[in-house]
């Protein structure tokens, strides 16, 4: 009966002074905020509906016109670093927040895939296991987070995997996520750029010089960001994992405190 007891001692450990709030006092909570704080309306929060509406602008565009897809799109990557400077230096971090991030990332990211497995129906099924791997990965560690007490799904303890700890360092969330971006962004742009540097710069030379310049812009950019993306998608499968396991240890130490409370019961 130790090991009981220790799951469920190790259970309130992960779990440290967390309230439950019940749905419907949540909803009044929400509905009835004032306006000086209003969360709906905090400024991280504002960005990321900019985010929203410039990943929308840059879907409408995607099919016809590369160059306004391409700069909404990036601007809408590059506001998903400025919200969460904003969060901290404003005192404005919130869960909607950090959730609204989340799924706009991977939304905007996922309608991304869409169109490149009809550009490159031959890879058609590769981007399908990523839009799958994303979402679940992302999805299984938010809910292990949230259910664990953390305050945000990018605070990971080393102890728990000192890869995703390093992982969501802000400035390696940055190089990583905007190198898995600019890969995305190169495959795309790659079906509209086919004139090589040779001949957009006017660059000449001999031996490597000239086997780079034989590439497009789009395509040397695909090369340099090609392991960023499969970096970024060793971590989705590591994060997987790692949330994966989170949760059933949760689920044995839940069962662990109610075996050891039937048997107080019983006594």
């Amino acid at each position: 009966m130790a090991s009981n007891g220790n799951g469920s001692a190790a259970l309130t450990r992960r779990r440290p002074s967390i309230d439950i709030v019940d749905a419907k006092v949540a909803v009044d909570l929400a509905t009835a905020q004032t306006y000086s704080e209003n969360v709906f309306l905090f400024v991280p929060n504002l960005i990321g509906y900019t985010r929203v509406i410039l990943a929308a602008l840059s879907l409408h565009y995607m099919s016809y016109h590369p160059k306004y897809c391409t700069v909404l799109y990036c601007i809408s990557c590059l506001l998903d670093a400025v919200d969460g400077h904003a969060a901290r230096a404003l005192g404005q971090a919130s869960k909607f927040g950090a959730v609204l991030d989340m799924v706009t990332d991977r939304c905007t990211t996922s309608c991304l895939l869409c169109y490149l497995t009809s550009a490159y129906p031959e890879w058609a099924l590769a981007f399908q296991f990523l839009i799958t791997l994303d979402f679940s990965s992302h999805y299984m560690h938010m809910n292990s987070s949230l259910i664990t007490g953390s305050r945000s799904h990018k605070q990971v303890d080393g102890d728990v995997s000192r890869l995703l700890q390093r992982y969501y360092d802000p400035r390696t969330l940055f190089v990583v996520c905007a190198g898995n971006e600019l890969f995305y962004i190169s495959l795309y742009l790659m079906k509209w750029v086919h004139t090589p540097l040779s001949e957009s710069f006017g660059i000449t030379g001999d031996g490597f010089v000239a086997y780079l310049v034989s590439f497009t812009w789009p395509e040397l950019i695909a090369y340099v960001t090609g392991p960023i993306c499969a970096l970024k998608n060793i971590v989705n499968l590591v994060q997987l994992w790692k949330a994966s396991k989170v949760l059933v240890g949760v689920d044995l130490a839940e069962r662990a405190k109610a075996r050891e409370e039937q048997l107080l019961k019983k006594h």
